[in-house]
Order: C-alpha cells, then sequence, then structure tokens
C-alpha cells in the first residue's frame, strides 16, 4: 500500500523540498498546511493540522517551536506517525513530543542527515573514550543568517552525545556565551559558539582539545535536500511502528 504523507509547512522553503522527495520516493503526497499559495496547484491546501493528519499516514513537520504542543496533541488524537525536525523547543515542548510518542510513533530528530547521525554515534565514543579532565570538548556552529534559534539544534544533539559518552547531563556542563573576563575554561564543561551569516546551510565542528593533542570532527552540508530525503526515508519507516520515540539512529539502524 502506497504510504501517504503529508507536510506542515509545505509551503515554505524545506517544505518544498520534502514535496519533491515524497514524490521521488514514491509515496502519495497528502499535501500540506503552511501560507496561502494560490498559484500552487501541484499539491492540495489544508485548512490545519487536523485534518492533513485525518488525510495522512506520516506528518513531516519543520514548522516552528511554537506550535510543537498543538501539533503534539493533533498527531496524538489522529494516531498517525510523527516525524518532527523543528528545532529549539522547550521542555516544555519535548516533554509534549515525548507524551505523544506514548500513543503514536514519533521520529523526532534535530538533523536527519546520515552523516550528522554518524557525527553524533561518534562523538558519544569519542565521549566516554577521551577524560573530561584532559580534552575540552568544543561545538562550533555556523548557519544562514535567518537561523532563529542558537546553538542549533544539531550542535545541541551533538553535545548531548559527548554528555551521555562522558555519563553527564549536558544541562549542567554546558559553557555559551563567553564575553568579557569569562575566567580560565571549568574542567569538564562542553563549549558551544554560534556562527550566523550569509546563506551557509549547516557546519558543524565537534573539537576535543588537550595540551598534546586536537581532535576535530566535521560535518558540512551543502544541500538542504540531504535532510528532505532523510526526513522522507523516516516517514515511510515510522508509518506502521508502534508507539515509540525514534530517532534517526533508529531509522538508520544504527540504535
Amino acid at each position: 500500500m502506497t504510504i501517504r504523507i503529508g507536510i506542515a509547512g509545505i509551503t515554505g522553503r524545506m517544505g518544498r523540498l520534502l514535496a519533491e522527495e515524497v514524490v521521488a520516493a514514491g509515496a502519495h503526497l497528502t499535501g500540506g498546511i503552511g501560507l496561502d499559495a494560490p498559484n500552487e496547484r501541484s499539491f492540495e491546501l489544508f485548512a490545519d493540522i487536523t485534518q492533513l493528519a485525518a488525510a495522512s499516514d506520516a506528518v513531516l513537520d519543520f514548522t516552528h517551536a511554537s506550535l510543537a504542543q498543538s501539533h503534539a496533541a493533533a498527531l496524538t488524537a489522529s494516531g498517525k506517525a510523527w516525524v518532527l525536525g523543528t528545532t529549539g523547543l522547550s521542555a516544555a515542548d519535548e516533554a509534549a513530543v515525548t507524551a505523544a510518542a506514548e500513543r503514536i510513533p514519533v521520529v523526532y530528530a534535530s538533523n536527519f542527515s546520515p552523516g550528522v547521525n554518524l557525527v553524533l554515534a561518534l562523538a558519544e565514543r569519542m565521549g566516554a573514550a577521551l577524560p573530561d579532565d584532559a580534552y575540552d570538548a568544543e561545538i562550533v556552529e555556523m548557519h544562514h543568517r535567518q537561523k532563529v534559534d542558537a546553538p542549533s539544534g544539531t550542535a545541541i544533539a551533538i553535545g548531548r552525545a559527548v554528555a551521555k559518552g562522558r555519563g553527564v547531563s549536558l544541562d549542567d556542563n554546558t559553557e555559551t556565551g563567553r564575553h568579557g573576563h569569562t575566567g580560565a575554561r571549568k574542567t569538564g564543561t562542553i563549549g558551544f559558539a554560534a556562527l550566523r551569516g550569509g546563506q551557509v546551510v549547516g557546519e558543524h565542528s565537534l573539537i576535543f582539545a588537550a595540551a598534546s593533542e586536537q581532535i576535530v570532527l566535521t560535518h558540512r552540508a551543502f544541500d538542504r535536500r540531504v535532510f528532505a530525503t532523510g526526513a522522507v526515508r523516516a516517514a515511510l519507516w515510522a508509518a506502521n511502528r508502534p508507539a515509540r520515540l525514534y530517532s534517526m539512529m533508529d531509522v538508520l539502524g544504527m540504535a
């Protein structure tokens, strides 16, 4: 049976790529929700997320963090799969996502690129292998000037992977926003630096710096399509899965 995929935010830059990739994958593009686009007749625009979910087997959601909780409620009520790529979620938003995953399959990822997910796996192993009292961990990311959240969701995911490898909480060991006379770097913290400019799709570097060596793990995305391709793969994978909170690692068979 052909999987029906709907797209929340279909008229945006990412939404249009997702629509193209749904068709390329041989799935049925249900349509989506987004800004009014009277000249676009290649897809159907639904009135709201509830109607879109009812007509779909899975919904791809790359919208805005402010919609996370309402979308969680609508997708839960529909019983359909939810593939969420929105970043900048608050603790309350993430709690809503977790609650939804008790009732429906949810694939929640900060980045749907296979390469980034390999970086996450390596980051955890490096965090476990390199002692935090000898190797300072720093994460540097750069994105286009329109990005509204910082650090990026992918940078935070890398930080969480390092923290998991070290057996600590990222929230308790984060260092950001250095400015002025900050004093010496605290041992064991995970530092973040966010750069914004131009139309950079996404660059992330994880640096482990010790007194005698430095290790740098870098991923660069040159085309947003890599995220769209991965997200559609996740939707096809999740459509008939049992309720649970999944990651892209699960989709790739790396969990």
